[in-house]
C-alpha cells in the first residue's frame, strides 16, 4: 500500500502524499476492508487517526520528520485516546503529563489502541492540567523506544482478529517540548475535530464488510441446490439478497454524500456520526443475514461469514459507540434553529 501512496490519500505530495480528498479515501478503505476487515481498520486507524491528524495540526517540522516514512509505510502509526475508565466519557481521562524542563513526564496508561503493539508513531492525548477538564489535554507525538513507554499485553478480541490491539503505558516517559502537536491545553480540540473525520473514514469499513457479504451470497445461492433448484430461485431468499444490496447501496451513498462535503469544507459532525452510526449497524444486520443464506454452512469457520459478523460489530463500538453517536446527532439537531 506504501508503494500506492494509499496511506497518504490525503496528505500532501511534498510528503509522499496523493493530495487527494475523504471520499478517495472512503473507497480504498472499502475496498481494503472488502478484502479484509482486520487490515481495513488497521489501515484506517494508521492512514486518518494517525497520519492525518498530524496533517491537519502537525507543525512544518513535525510533518517533516514523521510524514514521508508513515506515507512509505516504513512506520506504522496509532492513536490512543481510551483509558481503562475512560472509554465514551474520553475527558475523564487520567493519564498525566507534568512540565519539567524541555518538555513533559507523562504517567498512565490508554487502552485499546489499533496498531499499539507494532506503532513506531503515535497520538497520544493526555492532561496537562487536571482541574482544567477538556481545556486541559495536550495531545503528544510519542515513539517507539522512548524511555518509559511500553505495550502490554495484545488484546483477545472478539473479532478483527489480524488487527493488532493493545494497552498502553506510561511510567515516567520523558516527552520533549517539540512533540506536542497543536498547543499545549488544545488536545480536545485535535481530539474532537479529528474525530468527526475518523467517523467518516471508518464508516467506509462496514461498507467493505457488506459487500464482502454479497460477495459470498450471491456465487453460494447460484449453486446450493435443494428441492431441485438454485436456493436463490426462492423468493424468501431472494428477499434477502434484495435487504443485504439495499442496506450497502444506501449506506454507500450516504458515506459518500458526506465525504464530497467534507471535502469541501463542509464537516458536520451530526452526519460524520451518522455514517458509521448507519453503516456499522446495518452491517452487522447484513452478516447475520449473510450467515442464514448460507444456511449450517455459515455457522462454520470453513466459510467466512462469521468472521465478517464478528468484524462488523466493532464499528458499533470503536470510534464512539452506537450510542454516543445518536447523542451527538440529536444534540446537533437540537441546538439548529
Amino acid at each position: 500500500m506504501g508503494d500506492f501512496s494509499l496511506h497518504g490519500i490525503t496528505a500532501p505530495e511534498e510528503y509522499g502524499g496523493l493530495g487527494l480528498g475523504y471520499l478517495y479515501h472512503c473507497i480504498a478503505m472499502e475496498e481494503i476492508s472488502r478484502a479484509s476487515g482486520s487490515v481495513g481498520l488497521s489501515y484506517g486507524a494508521h492512514s486518518n487517526l494517525c497520519i492525518n491528524q498530524l496533517v491537519r495540526n502537525g507543525s512544518p517540522a513535525q510533518k517533516e520528520k514523521y510524514l514521508p516514512k508513515l506515507i512509505s509505510g516504513e512506520h506504522v502509526g496509532a492513536l490512543a485516546m481510551s483509558e481503562p475508565n475512560a472509554g465514551s466519557d474520553v475527558v475523564s481521562m487520567k493519564c498525566k503529563a507534568d512540565r519539567v524542563d524541555g518538555g513533559y513526564v507523562i504517567n498512565g496508561n490508554k487502552m485499546w489502541c489499533t496498531n499499539g503493539p507494532v506503532a513506531q508513531t503515535l497520538v497520544v492525548y493526555a492532561k496537562t492540567d487536571i482541574t482544567a477538564g477538556s481545556k486541559g489535554i495536550t495531545a503528544f507525538i510519542i515513539e517507539k523506544g522512548m524511555p518509559g513507554f511500553s505495550t502490554a499485553q495484545k488484546l483477545d478480541k472478539l473479532g478483527m482478529r489480524g488487527s493488532d490491539t493493545c494497552e498502553l503505558v506510561f511510567e515516567n516517559c520523558f516527552v520533549p517540548e517539540e512533540n506536542v502537536l497543536g498547543q499545549e491545553g488544545k488536545g480536545a480540540y485535535v481530539m474532537m475535530s479529528g474525530l468527526d473525520l475518523e467517523r467518516l473514514v471508518l464508516a467506509a469499513g462496514p461498507l467493505g464488510i457488506m459487500q464482502a457479504c454479497l460477495d459470498v451470497v450471491l456465487p453460494y445461492v447460484r449453486q446450493r441446490e435443494q428441492f431441485g433448484r438454485p436456493i436463490g430461485e426462492f423468493q424468501f431468499m431472494q428477499g434477502k439478497i434484495a435487504d443485504i444490496y439495499t442496506s450497502l447501496q444506501s449506506s454507500r451513498s450516504y458515506v459518500y454524500s458526506v465525504a464530497r462535503n467534507c471535502d469541501g469544507g463542509r464537516i458536520d459532525p451530526k452526519d460524520c456520526a451518522g455514517v458509521i452510526l448507519t453503516a456499522a449497524e446495518r452491517a452487522t444486520q447484513v452478516a447475520l443475514q449473510a450467515i442464514q443464506c448460507l444456511g449450517g454452512n455459515g455457522y462454520v469457520n470453513e466459510y467466512p461469514t462469521g468472521r465478517l459478523l464478528r468484524d462488523a460489530k466493532l464499528y458499533e463500538i470503536g470510534a464512539g459507540t452506537s450510542e454516543i453517536r445518536k447523542m451527538i446527532i440529536g444534540r446537533e439537531l437540537f441546538k439548529e434553529q
